[in-house]
């Protein structure tokens, strides 16, 4: 069957608040605007998840929420996954297997650097940076979540909030 799978980081946290541990941090004004701008192009491509995992860090927790606000998610849908704070390639392939295999479209929301190494899992040398609020879906044909082996696919979308600037449109 073919599967989605769309890598989200977090939108842009604030460090204004110095008492506050990592993972309480909230959005700041720029994420804020950022993450339902981004929900918007999510929704015009046409990404569908049938599921959405977060991670619990505030900053991620938040985003998905906002995203999943714009995309007609049900809140009350939304996972949160403890091992994808700040995990790393190793750690997201974890998550993922445990996922149910009826699940053919699945939305994740994490931390830098894991997110921007996943991406590259998945998509070798497709960016050195995921930015803040980035989005990447990839698809490809398997019956499970297993991806300890680089599943062939395509890139459907890549997309973050500077983009259109970055390319001069």
């Amino acid at each position: 069957a073919m599967k989605t799978l769309t890598i989200v980081r977090h939108a842009k946290s604030s460090w204004k608040d110095p008492s506050l541990k990592d993972r309480d941090r909230p959005l700041n004004g720029r994420g804020e605007r950022d993450a339902p701008e981004m929900g918007r192009r999510i929704a015009q491509a046409g990404i569908r998840p049938s599921l959405i995992i977060s991670s619990p860090a505030k900053r991620a927790w938040t985003t998905a929420k906002i995203i999943a606000r714009e995309i007609s998610y049900p809140q009350e849908f939304l996972q949160r996954e403890d091992d994808l704070y700040l995990a790393s390639v190793d750690g997201i392939l974890d998550v993922l297997v445990a996922q149910d295999t009826r699940f053919n479209s699945i939305m994740l929301f994490g931390h830098n650097p894991g997110m921007t190494d996943f991406v590259n899992y998945l998509v070798p040398g497709l960016t050195d940076n995921l930015p803040t609020c980035g989005v990447v879906s990839y698809s490809f044909n398997r019956d499970d979540w297993s991806l300890y082996e680089r599943p062939e696919g395509q890139l459907d979308f890549h997309d973050y909030p500077k983009k259109q600037r970055d390319q001069g449109q």
